[in-house]
C-alpha cells in the first residue's frame, strides 16, 4: 500500500531526513494518485518498469506488489540507503536499485536485452531534470508506455500543439515518438512538502512507427527555437547549417512562408524537413 501522509512523516523522521528543494523532493502522499499512475500505464504482473527518483518507495512498493520488475534510480544517498534497508529485502528479485544521475542513466541501468523488449516508465520526475531526462530518454530505446508526474507547466510544454507559445523543440521530439493520451491533474496538496505549483500525470504511448531526428537536426531545431520570435527565413540564413538546405522550399510547399516562425510549423512538417535533409 502507498504511504499515507502520516506514514511519510514518520519514515522521514525515523531517518532524520529533511526534503531538499534543490533535489525536487516532494513526496507523494495520496494513494489515489499512485493507483491512477499504475492504471494509466496499465501495469501488470511481469512488466518491466523503469522508475526515476523513488524516494521513500511509495510508488515503488505499489509497482512491486502488482508483480512488476522495477529498475529504479535514486540520486540522494540517504534515500538509497533507506530503500536498500526497507524495500529491497522484501523484493530482492524484483527491485534493481541504482544510485546515480537519471539524466546520465535515464533507464536506471536497465540491461540492453530488456531495453530491446517492451518496457514502461512510471515515475514522479524531479521537476528540475524533466526536460534533460526526456531528451536523454528519446535518444535511446523507447518504452512502450510512459506515465510521468511532471510540473503542470512542463507537461503542457511537452504536449503543446504547434502555434502555441509553449510549443518547442522538446514538443516536436516527444510527439514524433509518442501519442499523448488523456492524463490526470494532480494538486499540490498531494505532496509533502507541497510544491509551489500543481502537477500533472502525462500519459504517453509509443507510436507504432516512432519518428527519430538525427543529432545534427535535433541541435539545429533547438537553436532555431532559441530565437522563436524570429522568422524562419532569417533563422535559416543565420544558421549557416547544411542541415537546413532546401528547408524554405519545403516550408513553402506545405503552405507556410519564410516569414513563419518556428512555433508555427507542425510536428509533421519538422519531420519532412528531416527527411529533406536525409535525402540530400
Amino acid at each position: 500500500m502507498p504511504l499515507t501522509r502520516r506514514q511519510t512523516l514518520e519514515e522521514l523522521a525515523k531517518i532524520g531526513h529533511r526534503p531538499r528543494k534543490l533535489l525536487g523532493q516532494n513526496y507523494l502522499i495520496d494513494g489515489n494518485i499512485v493507483t491512477k499512475s499504475l492504471t494509466l500505464a496499465e501495469v501488470q504482473a511481469g512488466d518491466v518498469v523503469v522508475e526515476v527518483g523513488p524516494g521513500l518507495g511509495t510508488l515503488t512498493r505499489s509497482l512491486l506488489e502488482i508483480g512488476a520488475r522495477v529498475w529504479a534510480i535514486e540520486y540522494d544517498p540517504e534515500m538509497v540507503h533507506y530503500l536498500r534497508s526497507e524495500v529491497v529485502p522484501d523484493f530482492p528479485d524484483q527491485l534493481h536499485l541504482v544510485h546515480g544521475d537519471a539524466v546520465k542513466t535515464p533507464r536506471a541501468g536497465l540491461p540492453d536485452r530488456l531495453a530491446a523488449q517492451p518496457f514502461k516508465v512510471v515515475a514522479n520526475l524531479p521537476y528540475a531534470i524533466s526536460t534533460p531526462w526526456m531528451d536523454a530518454m528519446l535518444s535511446g530505446p523507447l518504452p512502450e508506455r510512459m506515465v510521468l508526474m511532471l510540473q503542470r507547466e512542463t507537461a503542457d510544454r511537452f504536449a503543446a500543439a504547434s502555434g502555441s507559445k509553449k510549443f518547442g523543440a522538446i514538443s516536436i521530439f516527444l510527439q514524433s515518438a509518442f501519442d499523448v493520451l488523456k492524463g490526470h491533474a494532480v494538486p499540490r496538496s498531494c505532496f509533502h512538502p507541497a510544491p509551489e505549483v500543481d502537477s500533472f500525470l502525462l500519459n504517453l504511448r509509443r507510436k507504432a512507427e516512432p519518428f527519430r531526428f538525427d543529432d545534427e537536426t535535433r541541435q539545429t531545431i533547438r537553436s532555431l527555437f532559441q530565437h522563436r520570435r524570429k522568422q524562419m527565413g532569417s533563422l535559416i540564413k543565420r544558421s549557416g547549417s547544411a542541415v537546413t538546405t532546401g528547408w524554405i522550399e519545403e516550408i513553402e510547399a506545405a503552405g507556410f512562408t519564410a516569414q513563419s516562425r518556428p512555433e508555427d510549423l507542425p510536428v509533421e512538417l519538422w519531420q519532412k524537413l528531416q527527411r529533406r535533409t536525409a535525402s540530400g
